[in-house]
């Protein structure tokens, strides 16, 4: 399995009480599964989205998955097509708006209050 490279981020998820930088993940495994299903998404597209999300270039996706720039915005275009949307930006807060929805419902469906 490959391990995704930490973007470089600049004071905006803050640091912890060591001084490390945190890390913000928006979707979890189950959210990415629920965006895989929805949108179609191949298996390389999923990966290609999730680096997006985490705030990698087209250029530094290319080099992690070996493969060249022009693959790279061939894929995101593909997601943005099946994701109907025109921009990294757009794509991330459709899949998180998407995610949060069905995580919400299925917390709601599968909440069983204790009654008296």
């Amino acid at each position: 399995m490959l391990e995704f490279p930490n973007p470089p981020i600049e004071n905006v998820a803050g640091s912890d009480s060591s001084g490390k930088e945190q890390e913000i993940i928006l979707l979890n495994n189950k959210e990415w599964l629920y965006v895989k299903k929805r949108y179609s998404l191949t298996p390389r597209e999923c990966q290609i989205a999730k680096l997006i999300c985490r705030g990698q270039r087209n250029g530094n996706i290319a080099k992690f998955l070996h493969i060249s720039p022009g693959t790279v915005k061939t894929h995101t275009r593909n997601i943005y097509r099946k994701a109907r949307v025109k921009s990294k930006i757009a794509m991330l807060l459709r899949f998180v708006t998407d995610a949060k929805i069905i995580s919400t419902q299925f917390d709601q469906t599968h909440f069983s209050p204790i009654s008296d």
